[in-house]
């Protein structure tokens, strides 16, 4: 009955999960800023060659 091992790989993959999503949730923040200042700049870019671009 000790060496029962059945289930562990379940055990191991929702420990790993959980790390990735905890990972994830302390990262993200940091990233929030830059991935906003780039959105804006391709925004700005896409506005900017669409002033190229003669009206119909």
């Amino acid at each position: 009955m000790l060496k029962d091992e059945e289930g562990a790989v379940t055990v191991d993959w929702v420990v790993l999960t959980a790390g990735v999503v905890v990972l994830g949730m302390l990262i993200a923040p940091m990233l929030k800023s830059p991935v906003s200042n780039l959105a804006e700049s391709i925004g700005d870019g896409v506005e900017e060659a669409g002033s190229y671009i003669p009206a119909r």
